[in-house]
C-alpha cells in the first residue's frame, strides 16, 4: 500500500529555513540565529506544526480539525505504533483524497464544456472535429511542422479564470520539443500552424491532461488556454 509522507526537509526548503554550515563568510541577515530559547523542544515542535500545517493547506486540505489533528499528531509520535493503524489512516486519507479530486473533476468537467460551447460561437473562434479550438492573434507564413519535427516556441498557458500555470514569456525563454511529445491538443494544432503564426488555443481536457489533471495547478478535467507563438521548426 502507498503510504503518504510529508517531508521534513521538503518543508524545510519551501519555508525558506537555511541551516547555517561552517562557512563564516555567510551573510549574517540570512542566517537564522538559534539561541537558547529557540532550540527548546517545544519551541521546535510549534514550529514543525506551523510547516506542517502550511503543508497540508498547499495540498487542499483546509477543512480540518485542529484538535483532531493534534491528537493524531500525538499518537504518531509514540514508539512502537501499530504498522496496521499507519495503514488504516493511509487508507482513509487515500480514500478522502479520491473523493475530493473526484468531486473537482466533475465541477471542471462541466465548466470546460459550458466555457467551450459559448467560446465557440466567438467571431474568430475555430473548433475542429476533436474538440480543441483556436483563434489567430498573428498569421505567419513560414513552414509547417509535422509530427515528427521538433519546434520552438513561446507559450503562455492558463486556466479558464486565467491563473498562469506555465509560461515561457513569462520566463522569457522559448521552449523546443517533439510535436509528438507534447499533449493532445497542442499534437493537433502545431501541425496546422505556419512559422510565424499565434494562436490562443482552447483545449478540452481530452486533448489536455484529462481526469488526472497536471501538478498542483491543473486539476482534473480542466480544459486549457494557451497563447502558442511558433518561432521554428528543428
Amino acid at each position: 500500500m502507498r503510504i503518504i509522507y510529508f517531508g521534513l526537509f521538503g518543508l524545510m526548503s519551501c519555508s525558506g529555513l537555511k541551516v547555517q554550515s561552517g562557512d563564516t563568510t555567510t551573510n549574517q541577515s540570512n542566517e537564522i540565529k538559534m539561541d537558547s530559547t529557540e532550540t527548546k523542544t517545544d519551541s521546535i515542535s510549534y514550529s514543525l506544526g506551523i510547516l506542517v500545517a502550511q503543508n497540508l493547506k498547499s495540498q487542499g486540505f483546509n477543512q480540518l480539525d485542529a484538535a483532531s489533528l493534534a491528537k493524531g499528531l500525538s499518537e504518531g509520535l509514540k514508539p512502537g505504533i501499530p504498522s496496521t493503524e499507519v495503514e488504516q489512516a493511509n487508507a482513509i486519507v487515500q480514500t478522502y483524497v479520491m473523493k475530493q479530486k473526484e468531486q473537482a473533476g466533475g465541477a471542471n468537467l462541466e465548466i470546460g464544456r459550458k466555457f467551450l460551447a459559448e467560446n465557440g460561437q466567438r467571431p474568430g473562434v475555430v473548433t475542429l472535429p476533436s474538440g480543441l479550438q483556436y483563434e489567430v492573434l498573428k498569421p505567419g507564413t513560414g513552414a509547417t511542422p509535422k509530427a515528427t519535427d521538433k519546434v520552438t516556441v513561446h507559450y503562455h498557458g492558463t486556466l479558464l479564470d486565467g491563473t498562469v500555470f506555465d509560461s515561457s514569456v513569462e520566463r522569457n525563454k522559448p521552449a523546443t520539443f517533439p510535436v509528438n511529445g507534447v499533449i493532445k491538443g497542442w499534437t493537433e494544432a502545431l501541425q496546422l500552424m505556419k512559422v510565424g503564426d499565434k494562436w490562443k488555443l482552447f483545449i478540452p481536457t481530452e486533448l489536455a491532461y484529462g481526469s488526472r489533471g497536471a501538478g498542483s495547478d491543473i486539476g482534473p478535467n480542466a480544459a486549457l488556454i494557451f497563447e502558442v507563438e511558433l518561432l521554428g521548426v528543428n
